[in-house]
């Protein structure tokens, strides 16, 4: 039979459906496996980048379903978000319409990849039975004090009308259209995520199987700091700038004040400057620059003097105070003292603009940067009045009391993680279930009033406040305490809100009474595998893991954290470039899969890298794939009909290892096994899935050198007769190495493998009455036989003096005396050791000799 994967891959599809094969429910005699790939937001088409994640998450649920786990793997769809509103502006197009009929596209290209999700779990949360338990849960946070309302200065796109988060600036811009992005102080909602802050930090110090780039920008971004807050009093005014620092104890080497662009004094400093235009044009220009560069230190270090001068409350003597664009508002108190001689940005800004550098902290004199500038490291206070002579930390803690003593500071742990704005100025997002009542104030929406549902005509331009505060019908309510007119809240919540507990709701996705079902969580939780971007370290994962807290706190679970395993997988490039719609350079599956099929693109997007890693998208890649799937379905569609039937005799592995076999029947033998241990151990824990297939690949190599021996050559023809095979052992091993390879390819090929399944055990074709497994599920991933897997003999290297001079042979099971005895006599060694004194044999690892000479005295 010819290999056609497109007729292959509907059957397999038809019947998964058909049967129900990925739905599962709890199961208390199986371990549980739950497996999770971020899940999609419906922009329309899926390309090949987006759907790589996918990939990798089925092979990892295919896997263990074949291991015996009872694997959870559902799928869904974030389907909140500007995207669909702004298509809604473009295209008179309501938002709904958009994302659904996307949902539906996208659907379609996931299952004709073959992907292995319980679709009947599926969520979109853009549906009133999922952002019902948003708007629950969010009474309960206002209740607890975990929501509130306050003004603070945001981040503002006056083209999308919508507050951004800090993440969501990009160069200075939008990170939707670009527009440049300005500061507005207005009414927000706050999630306090900064009440979880000591708790988020510390447990990242246990997750060990978390990528450790993640875990380090999740500790920058959380920022966690000890330190103090100090006044230093504005010459010729009332008040004073308080600066937080870490490093109080370099307090006498502070020659100037740095304020962030944004900070509250800065508009004072311009109206009182010579010229506040020229002032509030580098203001703005500053306030434009990227924010994730700004805190980096990326960005260029600049700033100017404010015009204004601050006393140093230990030194009595002014500093000038300058705006510097690297002072985020966000951390500390958006000002910080410059300690040039100690602080190597401190020393880079005023280096530049000739600022004074005193050193005031010695190091030991052993220390080797000693000499350096800036020193900031531990030492002796130098030049510090009563201070001079402690050491740093027993100067902090003494500077510290002071200045809570004089009135003029206090001791701080400050965070760089600031509470979650989460209003967002659009229509397409979950309402914030709150009314305002003239008289009760801000009253969270009784539950037997949830959800409080989208309004579905809205009017949409883009232009104005939210859009739902032009719908009176929607606007118009009563106060649930009083009964008066009041009025809605009109502002939505961030889609991050969505995605920072769906893997709950996928444990329990029909539950109309609460989130979920604590028990039913209780079995499912937490996520044991998890992919997904590492654009999202800091969004999304931290978000995640508060939310988990949360509803820990509402005694809805018992784990701390949501997620046990977790991959970030590599972008995939296409020119050079990641693949997008705008840049021109996506591929779509459905165009593959129609030319190659599924299983070709699936086995490829693994094959070409690491699953961490970045892929160049390559055609020639993609066909080299397809034609490795012909290969094995040449070879097995060739042999089938001669293999031994699978009895109690050859056909039973423990009755081949018993079996006499020849030479070449126990080298494919041994490859088989070796090859079942290693695909096993690089597909989980190790994920290499690319070492795994080609590992696989080596397999059918030597499969087809063993057929080659035996003059049997699998071409394809149909005119071709099956092989001949008269010796049962030889059948029996080829069956073994067959069937291995079958189901070791299934979770990357698992069309092709289904069909060939069958083929190879006719009795598994049947689907089960009972709904229980079948196919490659029920045969179970293969077994390694490590006697089988021993090799016989190893080759190990010997060298003198470091340089090669032979190779020897040795049984596998020879000793270290014996390899050792066997190197001093290799006829290729021995001539490099006459008249020299043999100093040391070195026999590493069974894996090399080292003879050590050295020639005899006299």
């Amino acid at each position: 039979m010819e290999y056609r994967p497109q007729e292959i891959e509907r059957k397999w599809q038809d019947r998964w459906t058909r049967t129900r094969a990925f739905e599962v429910t709890e199961d208390g005699s199986r371990p549980k496996f739950y497996c999770l790939e971020m899940f999609a937001y419906p922009s329309g088409h899926a390309h090949v980048g987006h759907v790589r994640n996918y990939i990798i998450g089925d092979i990892m649920a295919r896997t263990m379903r074949m291991r015996g786990y009872n694997v959870l793997h559902p799928f869904g769809w974030d389907a909140f978000g500007l995207p669909a509103e702004n298509a809604a502006i473009q295209n008179n197009v309501h938002p709904e319409t958009w994302t659904l009929e996307n949902i539906a596209h996208m659907k379609g290209q996931l299952q004709r990849l073959g992907i292995s999700y319980a679709w009947e779990r599926e969520v979109a949360t853009c549906l009133p039975e999922y952002y019902h338990w948003n708007q629950w849960l969010f009474t309960r946070m206002f209740r607890r004090g975990l929501a509130n309302r306050k003004r603070s200065n945001v981040n503002w796109c006056e083209k999308c009308q919508t507050v951004l988060a800090n993440e969501q600036v990009v160069d200075g811009g939008c990170w939707r259209c670009g527009t440049p992005v300005i500061m507005r102080e207005l009414e927000q909602w706050f999630l306090r995520i900064t009440a979880y802050a000591d708790e988020l930090v510390d447990a990242l110090g246990h997750m060990d199987t978390w990528p450790e780039k993640v875990l380090t920008m999740q500790r920058n971004w959380i920022g966690r700091s000890e330190g103090a807050r100090v006044h230093f009093p504005i010459v010729g005014a009332s008040d004073a700038i308080e600066v937080f620092t870490t490093r109080i104890d370099t307090i006498y080497g502070a020659t100037f004040v740095l304020v962030a662009p944004e900070h509250p004094l800065v508009e004072r400093f311009a109206a009182e400057s010579d010229d506040p235009a020229a002032f509030r044009a580098s203001v703005a220009r500053f306030r434009a620059q990227d924010r994730t560069a700004r805190l980096t230190g990326e960005v260029e270090k600049e700033g100017f003097d404010a015009g204004r001068a601050a006393m140093n409350p230990f030194t009595n003597t002014p500093v000038p105070i300058w705006v510097a664009n690297f002072v985020l508002v966000e951390y500390g108190t958006g000002a910080v003292m410059g300690v040039p001689a100690h602080d190597q940005r401190d020393f880079e800004f005023a280096s530049k603009y000739g600022l004074p550098i005193p050193r005031v902290v010695q190091p030991d004199e052993d220390d080797k940067s000693a000499g350096s500038t800036p020193f900031d490291g531990e030492g002796t206070l130098v030049h510090s009045g009563p201070y001079s002579g402690l050491f740093s930390a027993d100067a902090r803690k003494r500077m510290t009391e002071d200045v809570e003593n004089r009135g003029i500071g206090r001791g701080a742990v400050q965070y760089r993680l600031k509470d979650w704005g989460i209003s967002r100025q659009r229509y397409w997002g979950t309402p914030i279930p709150i009314v305002h009542c003239v008289d009760h104030g801000l009253v969270p929406v009784p539950d037997d009033q949830l959800p409080v549902v989208l309004p579905k005509v809205v009017e949409f331009t883009g232009r104005g406040d939210s859009p739902l505060a032009h719908v009176p019908e929607f606007v118009n309510t009563v106060c649930p305490t009083c009964g008066k007119p009041a009025k809605r809240e009109t502002d939505t919540m961030d889609t991050f809100v969505d995605s920072s507990w769906y893997f709950y709701r996928f444990c329990d996705p029909k539950n109309e009474t609460m989130p979920f079902d604590p028990a039913t969580v209780a079995y499912w939780g937490p996520v044991d595998f998890y992919s997904g971007g590492v654009e999202h370290a800091i969004l999304h994962l931290i978000y995640s893991r508060f939310f988990s807290r949360v509803f820990r706190d509402l005694g809805l679970v018992t784990i701390d954290e949501p997620f046990t395993r977790l991959l970030t997988q590599g972008m995939v490039l296409k020119d050079g470039a990641v693949m997008s719609k705008s840049k021109g350079n996506v591929v779509d599956p459905d165009d593959m899969t129609k030319t190659f099929g599924a299983d070709a693109l699936r086995l490829y997007v693994m094959f070409v890298a690491p699953p961490e890693k970045e892929v160049e998208w390559s055609d020639a890649g993609l066909e080299g794939s397809f034609r490795f799937l012909g290969r094995v379905w040449r070879l097995v569609d060739h042999l089938i009909p001669s293999l031994p039937a699978v009895d109690g005799g050859l056909g039973n592995p423990s009755a081949l290892r018993l079996a006499v076999l020849n030479e070449s029947e126990r080298a494919l033998r041994r490859k088989t096994h070796t090859t079942i241990r290693k695909v096993t151990q690089d597909i989980s824990p190790r994920m290499h899935l690319n070492t795994a297939i080609s590992a696989l690949m080596e397999l059918v190599n030597d499969m087809y050198a063993f057929c080659d021996r035996l003059g049997i050559r699998p071409t394809g023809r149909d005119d071709q007769p099956p092989p001949v095979i008269y010796r049962p052992e030889t059948g029996a091993v080829l069956r073994e190495a067959i069937e291995s390879l079958v189901l070791m390819l299934a979770p990357f090929t698992p069309h092709l493998s289904e069909e060939l399944w069958t083929r190879l055990r006719p009795e598994t074709a049947r689907e089960a009455a009972d709904g229980s497994p079948s196919g490659v599920v029920a045969a179970g991933w293969p077994v390694v036989d490590e006697d089988a897997a021993r090799a016989e003999e190893i080759e190990v290297p010997v060298q003198v003096n470091g340089k090669l001079r032979a190779r020897i042979t040795l049984d596998a099971e020879a000793s270290e005396a014996d390899i050792q005895a066997t190197a001093l006599a290799a006829p290729h060694v021995k001539p490099h050791l006459a008249g020299q004194d043999v100093v040391k044999v070195v026999v590493a690892n069974r894996r090399l000799v080292n003879i050590v000479v050295r020639k005899k005295a006299g």
